[in-house]
């Protein structure tokens, strides 16, 4: 597993991945248009697009699932067609369905899962494993007997039982709850400070900006962006902020007239701005002089959810063009 110790190559890469699915009338649908995307070595990658994007088709293809229409895919060097068992080898994924047989505890879940990869009892790491996903307590419970929360953690614990270099997690929190998510989102930080690369899908955008450090959104099967999440935000660098006054207002005051502003409520004034460009101290300090009494103020910044809708919007507007 030479490529796996040296690090040359990044995570995933893909070059020109076609995926056509052909229908019962002999339809074409082209769920993957070409795709090239690069997953860097020890990353946080987070992919992004609206239902039907081709996300679930790009995973199923790496997971050996799927077979792809043209194009290439390599997991850590390894091509998944090619050089399959080795591609294989080096993911876990962690599928958005809970597959588990309900008549296995959660320990027999795992050393079946490590007998699929041909791990010899000497080197199961089932107990850690169920440790690190905080199952120990439940070792010997059926998956029947599982909560919803704990089934999914079983998922993770599964795909992590040949120690792959590389895990995806197709909405890994989808259906849990607010705890559950926190305690996973934990648990996914420190399997990434570990040096384990981290794929997630997710519609959860919050979760996409607070966990990934680059983004790749997909749109129709073709790839609208990939940048660091900060990158992404740059271009949206439009901020909002509302300020409450003291005494109604009928016009916007003449200190703002030069800004982008306008009268929400007879208290509330509504700024859009530029960040680069913009000094809210000096603002607040020409109301104050024109005798206008702040209440409160509150702001807005552009999130990865602004930046998504901009982007897919942009790609469906080109696209029907």
């Amino acid at each position: 597993m030479e490529n796996l110790l040296t690090g040359q190559e990044p995570a995933i890469k893909t070059l020109e991945l076609r995926k056509i699915y052909k229908s019962q009338k002999n339809d074409s649908i082209e769920a993957l248009k070409g795709l090239d995307i690069e997953v860097p070595r020890g990353s946080f990658f987070g992919l992004l697009g609206p239902n039907g994007a081709g996300k679930s088709t790009f995973i199923n293809i790496l997971a050996g699932l799927v077979n792809r229409t043209s194009g290439q895919a390599k997991i850590c060097g390894y091509y998944t067609i090619k050089d399959m068992r080795l591609a294989r080898m080096s993911i876990g994924v962690v599928p958005q369905e809970l597959v588990l047989d309900p008549f296995f505890t959660a320990r027999e879940a795992l050393d079946v899962q490590a007998g699929y990869y041909g791990i010899k009892d000497s080197n199961k790491k089932t107990d850690a494993i169920l440790e690190a996903v905080g199952l120990s307590d439940q070792a010997d419970a059926y998956a029947r007997s599982l909560s919803g929360g704990m089934r999914r953690r079983l998922m993770v614990a599964k795909a992590l039982v040949h120690s792959p270099p590389v895990v995806i997690l197709d909405e890994p929190t989808a259906g849990v709850d607010v705890e559950l998510r926190q305690q996973l989102w934990a648990y996914l930080r420190e399997l990434n400070e570990s040096g384990t690369t981290i794929v997630l899908t997710t519609h959860y955008l919050e979760e996409a900006e607070a966990l990934c450090d680059k983004i790749a959104i997909i749109y129709e099967g073709s790839l609208v962006a990939c940048d660091k999440t900060s990158a992404l935000l740059a271009p949206l660098d439009k901020k909002e902020i509302i300020i409450t006054t003291e005494d109604a207002l009928d016009v916007v005051p003449k200190e703002l007239n030069n800004l982008d502003c306008k009268i929400l409520s007879p208290h509330e004034l509504l700024i859009c701005y530029k960040s680069r460009n913009f000094n809210i101290s000096k603002l607040l300090d020409k109301l104050s002089d024109g005798g206008i009494n702040i209440i409160d103020i509150t702001t807005k910044e552009a999130d990865l959810e602004d930046a998504f809708l901009h982007l897919t919007s942009s790609a469906k507007y080109n696209m029907s063009d």
